[in-house]
C-alpha cells in the first residue's frame, strides 16, 4: 500500500532506505540476475559480511524467482568451491575482504566470467561489476514472471560436521508460513524493529528479518564483523531496536561490561529478545 512506501524499508549502520526505495532496488536486482545469466529458479551464491544489501539480495531473487546460495563467511577456499559448484551457480556476489579467495578458485567454479559482482568500496576489481552499478545499469521495473509458492528461494547449505555440506531447500511458501506463524507467537507490531545480528547467510537471519517486512517493521542489519557488546548496546539506544536474537555468550559479554557503562545506555527500546542456539 502507497501509505508505506516512504516508511524506513531497512538500516544498518551507514544507509537506509525506504520501502519504495528499496523495492525499486530490490527490481533492479532481480532484473540484474537476469542480465547477467541467472534466471528463474537458477543458483547465485553470496558472500558477505552482514550489511543491509543483503535485503536488496533477497528481496531481490524473491522477485525474479532466482535461488540465492548464502554461503557462510567463515568457509575455506576448498569448502566455498565446493557448494558454488554444487549448487550450479550461475552468478557470484562478493564482498571486499573475499575477492582475493575468490579470485584463487574462480578456475575451478561453474559462475561464468561475466557474472561476478563486487560489493563494497573503493575500485572495482577486475573481472568484477561493481554492486551499485549493477543495480544502476538494471531495469527498475517489477519482474515479468510469476514466482509461485512451490518455488524453491534459498539453498542453505548445513555445516558438513559428518561429510560434505548438504544444501537444504526452503520454499517460499514454507518461509511464508514460519513468518506467519513467528508474527502470531511473538505479536510482531508494524512499530517495531528487528536488529539482525547473526550472521545473515545463516536461517536465524532470514526466520527474524522479513517477518517484520510483513507487518511494515523496519529491518537493521548490524553490520560488525566481530561482536563489540558496548557498540551493540549503543546501537539499539541510537535506533531504538525493539528485538534482537543473540546466543548466550552475546548476552553473557553484554551483562559482563562495566556498571557503569550498562548504566548510562538505555535500552528501554527492547520489546522482546531472544537467546539462539544454545540454553543460556
Amino acid at each position: 500500500p502507497s501509505i508505506f512506501r516512504d516508511k524506513l524499508g531497512w538500516q544498518d549502520k551507514y544507509k537506509e532506505y525506504t520501502f519504495r526505495e528499496w523495492n525499486e532496488r530490490a527490481c533492479r536486482a532481480a532484473n540484474g540476475l537476469y542480465d547477467i545469466g541467472v534466471g528463474y529458479q537458477d543458483r547465485f551464491a553470496v558472500l558477505a559480511y552482514n550489511r543491509g544489501e543483503w535485503m536488496d539480495i533477497y528481496a531481490g531473487c524473491a522477485k525474479g524467482g532466482q535461488i540465492i546460495v548464502p554461503v557462510m563467511f567463515r568457509l575455506a577456499p576448498p569448502e566455498v568451491e565446493y557448494i558454488v559448484n554444487h549448487a550450479e551457480c550461475k552468478g557470484l556476489i562478493v564482498e571486499r575482504p573475499f575477492v582475493e579467495m575468490i579470485d584463487s578458485i574462480k578456475d575451478k567454479l561453474t559462475v561464468p566470467r561475466d557474472a561476478y559482482i563486487y560489493l563494497g568500496e573503493g575500485p572495482v576489481p577486475d573481472g568484477y561489476l561493481g554492486y551499485e552499478d549493477w543495480l544502476s545499469q538494471s531495469s527498475p521495473e517489477e519482474p515479468a514472471v510469476m514466482v509461485d509458492g512451490d518455488d524453491i528461494w534459498t539453498f542453505m547449505y548445513t555445516s558438513g560436521t559428518t561429510g560434505r555440506p548438504k544444501g537444504a531447500i526452503r520454499t517460499h511458501e514454507a518461509n511464508h508460513a514460519q513468518y506467519v506463524l513467528n508474527n502470531i507467537n511473538t505479536g510482531v507490531m508494524p512499530a517495531d524493529k528487528v536488529m539482525l545480528v547473526m550472521p545473515m547467510c545463516h536461517v536465524n537471519s532470514i526466520f527474524y528479518s522479513f517477518p517484520y517486512t510483513m507487518v511494515s517493521a523496519p529491518v537493521f542489519v548490524y553490520n560488525m564483523v566481530s561482536f563489540d557488546p558496548e557498540d551493540l548496546l549503543r546501537t539499539i539506544e541510537k535506533d531504538k531496536i525493539t528485538f534482537t536474537s543473540l546466543v548466550p555468550t552475546h548476552y553473557i559479554m553484554m551483562l559482563a561490561l562495566p556498571d557503569e557503562v550498562k548504566k548510562n545506555i538505555d535500552v528501554s527500546s527492547i520489546r522482546q529478545l531472544l537467546i539462539s542456539s544454545a540454553p543460556a
